[in-house]
């Protein structure tokens, strides 16, 4: 009986090991659950990218279904979605970006807020400018508060100024048409 259950409990555990590894190979990692699903947009009080002078806080939001798109000039993926996210602009969309920089980290090689503008200016000047205005996240607490992960990841944020969507990655025909305009539509009415 003994030799049965030292043979059952190593049998039990790899198992439940590979239950529990079977499970993150097949789950898609885009598909976060946001805890600011329905909830008011955190507070934040942040300056404009390329005019310090002009800051921004939550009641940017209020009246209007807007998109909030994380991104930086680093990010390849971003400058990919740049020109899809600037016909939603032509179409109508409001769109907001939270500039979301990792170069003035020393770290990253500790590029200057002039330098930041210039590539910001080339970058849209050459793929589209979708954005109605840029904030600039220098510290990235707000995008922690948001739960930012990276960049790409835009959120759709109704006219109460509260969290209705959340996607992590590029916003294209595909994701719109499937995950964002039903819903933006929907909040639009």
């Amino acid at each position: 009986m003994k030799r049965i259950g030292l043979f059952l409990l190593p049998l039990g555990l790899f198992l439940l090991i590979t239950v529990f590894l079977l499970q993150g190979l097949f789950s898609n990692p885009r598909d976060i659950e946001s805890s600011l699903l329905n909830q008011p947009v955190p507070t934040f009080r942040l300056p404009d990218v390329m005019d310090a002078s002009i800051e921004y806080g939550p009641e940017v939001f209020d009246g209007e279904v807007t998109l909030l798109n994380v991104w930086g000039t680093w990010c390849v993926t971003c400058a990919i979605e740049l020109p899809f996210l600037t016909e939603l602009r032509q179409q109508g969309v409001r769109i907001v970006g939270l500039y979301y920089e990792q170069n003035m980290d020393p770290d990253f090689g500790g590029k200057t807020l002039p330098e930041i503008r210039l590539d910001i200016d080339k970058t849209l000047s050459q793929l589209g400018n979708p954005y109605v205005f840029n904030i600039f996240d220098e510290q990235r607490d707000t995008s922690m508060d948001f739960g930012v992960t990276g960049a790409p990841e835009t959120f759709l944020i109704d006219r109460q100024g509260k969290v209705r969507l959340h996607h992590v990655g590029d916003l294209n025909e595909r994701v719109w048409q499937t995950k964002f305009l039903p819903l933006y539509q929907e909040l639009s009415q």
